[in-house]
């Protein structure tokens, strides 16, 4: 289908999958921004991009609703997944994806319907040295370090599953509100030691084996899940020893199951849905070649 998309979520968190081969324009930043944007254009919480790649069966590139790019994106993957199996570009049940934050495997579960309804990946090892992330800060482990952000001074753990994380933990009996959320979130994200910025997870330990987290998403804002943050939260909560693997991360879309063994190999198991497919119509595929940056000047109006 001719500059068509396939929509899935992965517990509410959204994206778009195209195929730039089958674009009659370019996916620039300024095109990507007026795609997601949830007025003016389809709305999603980013792009997912097939690509060709030779170290992998399949290549992905992953961008944000402002146009900029991700390495890696845990419900993002499952939704590629999907897309993969429900179109008919593999039949295979276990294959490997190339990402910009590495090589990941997945593994497919097939529902009695014979759908994807559910998908397994290996998210590689987390590591909280700051140059992965990369951090600035002049330590070997970015564990429990202070932070000051939006007027409070706070303690974070660094950790990059293949795209960087600063995650804050409050006790448990406690809790973090949306608005912190909406406070600390942005000010985390553009903090002067997170060169590249980082993804957000404001989190509490709820049991010994699971955590309940906020998430804000470096590019998009506040997400209802995220799997690659689910991955983040857990295993900086398995290496601050406040909870063991299995974890069941909660987040206000659902919840997802991580493994993280001793060398800190995550793996991640939930559920992805399709909501639909479709084609860009020629009149808005016109404007993204004509106003590359509509969706940024639109913003500012809505503002």
């Amino acid at each position: 289908m001719k500059n068509g998309f396939f929509r899935g979520h992965g517990l509410g968190n959204d994206y778009l999958v195209m195929d730039p081969k089958e674009l009659s324009f370019t996916l620039t930043p300024g095109a990507i921004e007026a795609i997601c944007n949830r007025h003016w254009g389809l709305g999603s919480d980013g792009i997912l991009a097939a690509v060709p790649s030779r170290k992998a069966d399949f290549g992905l590139r992953i961008f944000n609703p402002d146009g900029s790019e991700a390495e890696k994106s845990g419900n993002g993957l499952r939704i590629f997944a999907r897309y993969l199996h429900a179109t008919g570009k593999t039949r295979k049940r276990h294959f490997t994806v190339e990402t910009k934050g590495g090589l990941v495997t997945i593994d497919l579960h097939l529902d009695r319907r014979g759908d994807a309804s559910a998908v397994t990946v290996d998210m590689g090892r987390a590591t909280f040295a700051p140059s992965a992330l990369p951090c600035t800060l002049p330590v070997e482990e970015l564990i429990g370090q202070p932070i000051d952000a939006a007027g409070r001074s706070l303690t974070f753990t660094g950790v990059s599953v293949g795209n960087p994380h600063c995650v804050l933990f409050k006790e448990t009996g406690t809790s973090w509100s949306r608005e912190d959320l909406l406070s600390l979130g942005p000010a985390l994200e553009h903090h002067a030691i997170f060169p590249k910025r980082t993804n957000v997870q404001l989190a509490v330990p709820t049991g010994a084996k699971e955590l309940t987290i906020l998430i804000w998403e470096r590019g998009a804002g506040e997400t209802q899940a995220s799997g690659s943050s689910s991955c983040a939260a857990a295993s900086a909560a398995v290496r601050l020893g406040l909870v063991k693997s299995p974890v069941t991360v909660r987040m206000p879309g659902g919840m997802l199951t991580i493994e993280v063994s001793p060398d800190f190999n995550l793996t991640m198991k939930g559920p992805v849905a399709e909501v639909a497919r479709g084609s860009l119509s020629p009149s808005f595929v016109r404007s993204l070649k004509e106003v590359p940056h509509l969706a940024r000047r639109r913003a500012r109006l809505v503002e």
